[in-house]
C-alpha cells in the first residue's frame, strides 16, 4: 500500500488518477469530471492498495469526502469508498504533449495501467479524459 499526492474521481466506478504537482489543476479537472456525473474517490492525497490484478484507490480516512475547489474553500461531498484505476492522466502544460502520442502505460503497485498526458486547463480536458476511459474499457478503438 501506499499514498500519493494526485485525486482520484470514478465515472461509473471505474477510476481515473490525476497527477500532478500542487496547482497543476487535478481539482479544477475533477470538478469538471464531477459535474459532468463523476464521483470523487479522493482529492489531493490518494492511498493504492494491490488486490489481485487491480490497484485500487480510497482516500485516506482524514481526508474522506473533503474537496477542495480553489476560491470556494473545502467542501463536502459524497464520495466512492474506492474504486479500481483503469487510467493514469499526468497533468501537462500544452507545450510539453505530443498531438498523436504512441498509446502507454504506467505501472503502479506493479500493475500496468492505461496513461495519458493532458492539458487540464484546455477546455476540452473532461471530455478527453472520458474518451481516455473508454479507450483503456476497451469501449472505443484507438486506430494506430
Amino acid at each position: 500500500m501506499s499514498q500519493i499526492h494526485a485525486t482520484a474521481i470514478a465515472i461509473d466506478e471505474q477510476g481515473i488518477l490525476l497527477r500532478g504537482p500542487s496547482g497543476a489543476g487535478k481539482s479544477d479537472l475533477a470538478l469538471r469530471l464531477i459535474e459532468q456525473g463523476a464521483r470523487l474517490v479522493s482529492d489531493d492525497r490518494v492511498e493504492l492498495i494491490k488486490k489481485g490484478n487491480e490497484v485500487i484507490a480510497f482516500a485516506p480516512p482524514a481526508i474522506k469526502d473533503l474537496f477542495e475547489v480553489r476560491h470556494l474553500g473545502i467542501l463536502k461531498l459524497q464520495s466512492l469508498e474506492s474504486a479500481p484505476l483503469r487510467l493514469v492522466i499526468d497533468l501537462c502544460s500544452p507545450e510539453e504533449l505530443e498531438r498523436m502520442p504512441a498509446p502507454t502505460h504506467i505501472e503502479l503497485e506493479g500493475v500496468a495501467l492505461a496513461h495519458l498526458r493532458l492539458n487540464p486547463f484546455e477546455q476540452s480536458a473532461a471530455a478527453k479524459a472520458s474518451l481516455g476511459l473508454a479507450i483503456a474499457l476497451g469501449h472505443i478503438e484507438r486506430i494506430e
